[in-house]
């Protein structure tokens, strides 16, 4: 018989959102102790959980109010910025885990499993730089790292299903098939996360990582959910070039206007999602390769879907919804 992974104590980060709520789960269920660090008010997490209250952004508050002065051995992080403009980004992407790393260093942690995403491999966007700068500073730290780009969450795939039902038509960026994605639930993420603790072969890696199945489109998204539904599919075409047009009016209004110059990321992030797929890149061809992209887990966007029409599950999409 194997001998069974140690238990170890867990510093958390990230646990009030979808995936981090996974993750949680899934480390209880191996029988890991874990101490979440949360902000004032959070709402409540799995049962076996510990919670701290303090502020990620504040280095003090991380020593005082989370470590405490206590040993951990690992940290496991689904933090992310909300928006990803660029100074949530950098100080949420980058600096508080740059203050996270340093404190759990000073913690005796031996090990920090990164919850990042697969788009910093062509980096475009504030956001992907500043989880690129923070991805080096982990690589460089001497620390055992698994660094986790998944591809795109079920979330982020299902928030045109209320537009369907009220009669509305599927938006498609160009014909739809400009970009392919294999997605991946937050139960199979969390799992996995959890995986990169116990399993040396995910150690000391960036390991991109999708859910079962073959690659799929955003139209055959939509024709997914036109046959769960028994409606006739009906789409909407939307030029790319429109979102290049809104990009550059708020780019020239920011100019004058700062505040506005968020709205501009956003809209480059949008347009960045709507052209660029969700798998690993092969920079010898220049192509996304589905082939390419490991997989893991079980359940399908699909399937997903056909709970989301029964009512037999809820997206709570937030920040990362695309509509």
């Amino acid at each position: 018989m194997s001998a069974q992974p140690p238990t170890l104590r867990v510093f958390m980060l990230g646990a009030t959102g979808t995936i981090g709520r996974a993750t949680v789960a899934a480390l209880l269920g191996r029988g890991h102790e874990v101490v979440c660090f949360v902000r004032p008010g959070a709402s409540p997490l799995p049962r076996g959980a510990s919670f701290r209250f303090g502020e990620v952004t504040d280095p003090a508050s991380l020593a005082r109010d989370g470590f405490r002065g206590e040993r951990f051995d690992a940290i496991v992080t689904c933090l992310a910025s909300r928006t990803g403009a660029p100074k949530d980004a950098w100080t949420i992407d980058h600096k508080a885990h740059v203050d996270a790393l340093a404190a759990g260093q000073t913690a005796g942690v031996r090990q920090i499993v990164l919850l990042s995403a697969i788009c910093v491999q062509r980096p475009k966007l504030a956001f992907q730089h500043a989880k690129l700068a923070f991805e080096q500073a982990l690589i460089d730290s001497g620390v055992s790292y698994s660094i986790v780009r998944p591809t795109a969450y079920f979330k982020s795939l299902s928030g045109q299903l209320n537009r369907l039902k009220a009669g509305k038509p599927f938006l498609l960026f160009g014909d739809g098939a400009l970009t392919a994605c294999k997605p991946i639930s937050a139960a199979d993420l969390g799992n996995y996360l959890a995986d990169c603790l116990d399993q040396p072969q995910l150690q000391n890696r960036i390991l991109p990582i999708g859910g079962p199945g073959p690659a799929i489109t955003p139209r055959q998204q939509g024709e997914a959910l036109f046959r769960l539904l028994d409606m006739p599919p009906k789409f909407r075409q939307v030029p790319v070039g429109f979102l290049d047009g809104i990009i550059a009016v708020l780019d020239g209004l920011g100019r004058i206007a700062p505040r506005l110059k968020d709205k501009t990321e956003l809209a480059r992030i949008g347009r960045y999602y709507a052209t660029e797929s969700m798998l690993v890149f092969n920079a010898a061809t220049g192509r996304y390769d589905a082939d390419a992209t490991p997989a893991t887990g079980s359940e399908t966007l699909f399937e997903h879907y056909a709970q989301l029409v029964r009512g037999a599950a809820i997206d709570d999409r937030g920040a990362h919804a695309v509509f």
